[in-house]
């Protein structure tokens, strides 16, 4: 009986320092910037004026004073130190403040 009950013990004690070996702890993910999704960017087209471009994406990140015609959105996901994706639209709108063009850059990291 004192034998089992050594044996119990040793195979429980190898139990649990083997899985708390393996344990990392939770990682929370931070999301910055504004969120925009490809729903959002179906919604945008030539001619939307500012404040349809703001109704749909919110306040742009980077409002240059000295280059009105230009919007800046950015968005990134990170979970620790990993940068998960990241996301940058820039909006360019024309003299009427109607949106001529954007671009749309993305880069996401798989390790």
């Amino acid at each position: 009986m004192k034998q089992l009950t050594s044996i119990t013990f040793l195979l429980i004690a190898i139990f649990i320092v083997s899985s708390c070996s393996s344990l990392s702890p939770y990682k929370v993910p931070i999301l910055q910037g504004n969120i925009f999704e490809e729903k959002d960017i179906k919604k945008l087209e030539k001619g939307l004026n500012k404040e349809q471009v703001q109704f749909i994406f919110g306040t742009a990140l980077i409002k240059d004073p000295f280059r009105q015609s230009r919007w800046d959105y950015f968005n990134s996901i990170q979970i620790g130190e990993q940068t998960i994706t990241e996301s940058k639209l820039t909006i360019f709108f024309d003299n009427d403040n109607l949106v001529e063009r954007w671009i749309i850059e993305k880069s996401s990291e798989e390790n």
